[in-house]
């Protein structure tokens, strides 16, 4: 079971790349002049390719995570709040990584109307929530 927590782990460290990374692409494009089509699209090209390996690595994650979660038994007992708050956390997660799809979305069609400082305050977002979810796990507060 250790070898799976352990993989899991990987995959979430992996899935959180790629969370921090794909809204950087963002900033860059959004300033991206309009008359810069190459630019833009080996951009489009580059957050597209991002996206789906993220989507494959959170699946994984996701996946190990449920082996974890149902093969040591947390959460069955008094005093596991922590993982309750987790598991919220980790549906935040998986909203924001599907953000992301309809954020790219918006620049394929051209339809875009946030700005790269948005794109930078956003990125901040999974950042906090992976330092939320390792505080969780780590110390169990409650």
């Amino acid at each position: 079971m250790l070898w799976v927590k352990a993989f899991h782990i990987v995959f979430v460290a992996a899935w959180f790349a790629g969370l921090f990374y794909l809204p950087r692409i963002f900033v860059n494009l959004a300033m991206v002049p309009a008359d810069s089509h190459a630019e833009r699209e080996r951009l489009l090209l580059m957050a597209h390719k991002l996206h789906r390996f993220s989507s494959l690595l959170m699946g994984v994650a996701l996946l190990l995570g449920l082996w974890v979660w149902l093969g040591f038994g947390a959460g069955r007992f008094a005093g596991s709040y922590w993982l309750h708050a987790k598991l919220l956390l980790v549906v935040g997660v998986v909203g924001y990584h599907h953000m992301n799809r309809r954020l790219l979305r918006s620049f394929e069609e051209l339809s875009n109307r946030r700005s790269h400082r948005w794109f930078r305050v956003y990125n901040e977002t999974a950042v906090l929530l992976f330092a939320a979810i390792v505080v969780l796990v780590t110390v169990k507060p409650f």
